[in-house]
């Protein structure tokens, strides 16, 4: 996920996407301990998303609370 795409969606799209991708991170932990994953860098997909979207909501409230 671009961080163009993440900046377009509203507060509540971007918690929605959080929550989704939590869950899938949930579900990859799991399958990486039992042995049944296999795309790896799924992995490291889905935490960087996290982060960016975490990263541009933070900014997105810094902005509202500043204006």
């Amino acid at each position: 996920m671009k961080a163009d795409d993440i900046r377009t969606k509203t507060p509540d799209e971007l918690m929605t996407e959080l929550v989704n991708l939590k869950k899938e991170q949930f579900n990859l932990r799991f399958q990486r301990a039992t042995g049944q994953l296999e795309n790896t860098a799924r992995m490291r997909q889905v935490r960087r998303d996290i982060a960016r979207i975490q990263t541009i909501a933070a900014e997105k409230q810094s902005a509202e609370a500043k204006a």
